[in-house]
């Protein structure tokens, strides 16, 4: 039947007036303010004191402050292109409700398929390095060895106690995080302030040291993608290893695109979701760009190289820059730092994943009950699910290379917003849009190419697995999601009135 197949899309108007179903309503309470706050939340992570120093060393030296403006310039597309979309169509879901209005439910249905996995293995995974800060600071392991089973008790403790939090609010949520977020930001700071009077300006020359071949290059479906279909080697330093040194701190800003799965919780969308989307990136780009000057200027690059004799076998982070200064307490600052930084991660993580699931159980395309929301407009059922199944992830199953699915999860829901952006600007040019992205389709098409281009720097291995859960969405998609879609049976009614509308009359004999 005609408009009854997989390429359906729900209009605008049906997204937006689906938000005033009594039984699946979220309260709207956010601000402006509450969603910059979510961005840096989830953003400022553990990777500003690990991330930066072990990058530095060993892939881009002093030019990791470069690297970092090139990623920021990178995700600053993307996020133009989510600022119109959520502001255009403030429904929850993000880029999966912002596909369902451009390219069609099976569309749709990949990038929530895809999301769900991104948030389910972001928040696993942070819960499990939480796990290890906590255990830094007790001095052991928040682990229990149950038999020839390692459980993970302090993933477990944080991811129980923050469905408890999301389950209660979204504003509660968001006092939380801006709690959290405040200390983190404290400490990031504080490492700022005091490593300004170690800089020593000769550290930073060469500013991008010469290139020199990779220690160590990848193989097989271990290497990159573009190595992969090129050929080409790796190589630490130069002009190529600022490029790959971009392409890793990218993954540093990776969140900022949670804010827009709480459009529908937002007071004010239209010019709540970009303040707050725009607003988070540039507080947070600030910040890593100070700490990568404050940390190449304090030791020279080379000796946050693995195998010097200030980092030995292990890793720089940044901590090591303090310890050569013999600034004893900054190891026990980052650790409340880094707990700190975690701890709003998974939280947004996990507010994330619920909304996601939300929009697609209300679109029927995951069951229907599921969309029920309690006395305060919270998904609570929905909350306790992913808070069970993150639980069990974290506690129980370790994640390893895993982590790369959640990059690739990422760009790719990057790119369908960005081509979305265009698409929608064709064929609905009479929406109201609370900020519109500057010069279109230009800004569009080259957050497409620098995401593209970092999702050819991911490993084979990685492509290998998204592919394979992605054939997995496809399949549950045609055996559930295409019969239960809420979209489908509404067109299917309409047709059906539409055929015995237009059926002969009987004729009388």
């Amino acid at each position: 039947m005609p408009g009854v197949g997989i390429w359906r899309t729900k209009s605008v108007e049906q997204s937006i007036a689906d938000t005033d179903d009594p039984c699946s309503k979220l309260k709207r309470e956010l601000t402006a303010k509450d969603l910059t706050v979510f961005g840096v939340a989830v953003v400022v992570g553990a990777g500003i004191f690990t991330l930066t120093a072990r990058t530095a060393g060993n892939v881009a030296g002093p030019s990791i402050s470069l690297a970092f403006v090139l990623a920021a310039i990178t995700c600053g597309l993307a996020a133009l292109c989510y600022a119109e979309f959520a502001s255009t169509v403030p429904v929850a879901g993000s880029a999966y409700t912002f596909s369902y209005a451009t390219f069609g439910e099976f569309v749709a249905w990949i990038i929530g398929w895809d999301l769900i996995l991104e948030f389910a293995l972001a928040s696993a995974v942070v819960a499990k390095g939480w796990s290890l800060y906590l255990g830094g600071m007790l001095g052991g392991q928040a682990t229990a060895h149950l038999g020839p089973l390692d459980f993970d008790w302090g993933a477990l403790l944080i991811v129980g106690a923050i469905t408890v939090v999301l389950a209660i609010g979204t504003k509660v949520s968001s006092r939380v995080s801006a709690v959290v977020t405040a200390v983190k930001v404290a400490v990031v700071l504080l490492v700022i302030v005091v490593g300004i009077f170690y800089i020593d300006k000769s550290n930073y020359t060469p500013y991008i040291p010469p290139a020199e071949e990779a220690q160590t290059t990848a193989t097989g479906v271990h290497q990159s993608l573009f190595s992969a279909l090129t050929g080409a080697g790796g190589s630490t330093y130069g002009w190529y290893g600022l490029l790959a040194a971009a392409s890793l701190v990218f993954f540093a800003f990776i969140g900022f695109d949670v804010v827009a799965t709480t459009a529908e919780e937002t007071k004010n969308p239209q010019k709540a979701l970009p303040r707050g989307i725009l607003g988070s990136l540039a507080i947070v780009t600030v910040l890593y760009v100070g700490v990568t000057l404050v940390l190449t200027g304090m030791v020279k690059y080379t000796d946050l190289r693995t195998g010097s004799a200030l980092v030995g076998d292990g890793s720089a982070t940044l901590a090591t820059a303090f310890e050569a200064h013999g600034i004893t307490w900054a190891e026990m600052a980052i650790n409340i730092g880094g707990l700190a930084g975690l701890t709003t991660v998974v939280m947004v993580m996990m507010l994330g994943q619920t909304r996601v699931l939300f929009a697609m159980s209300r679109d029927g395309l995951m069951p229907k009950k599921l969309a029920t929301t309690g006395r305060k407009g919270t998904p609570v059922r929905i909350t306790l699910l992913v808070g069970g199944i993150v639980a069990v992830l974290a506690a129980v199953f370790p994640m390893g290379v895993l982590e790369e699915m959640v990059n690739i999860g990422t760009l790719f829901a990057f790119v369908l917003v960005c081509i979305g952006v265009m698409v929608l600007r064709r064929i609905r040019p009479d929406l109201p849009r609370g900020f519109r992205v500057p010069l279109v389709p230009l800004v569009p098409i080259l957050a497409v190419l620098a995401c593209g281009w970092l999702m050819l720097n991911l490993s084979v291995e990685t492509w290998i697995r998204f592919v394979a859960w992605m054939a997995l969405g496809v399949l549950v998609y045609f055996a559930y999601g295409r019969r239960k879609s809420v979209l489908g049976q509404r067109l299917r009614a309409a047709e059906t009135q539409v055929e015995r509308a237009s059926a002969p009359e009987p004729e009388l004999v």
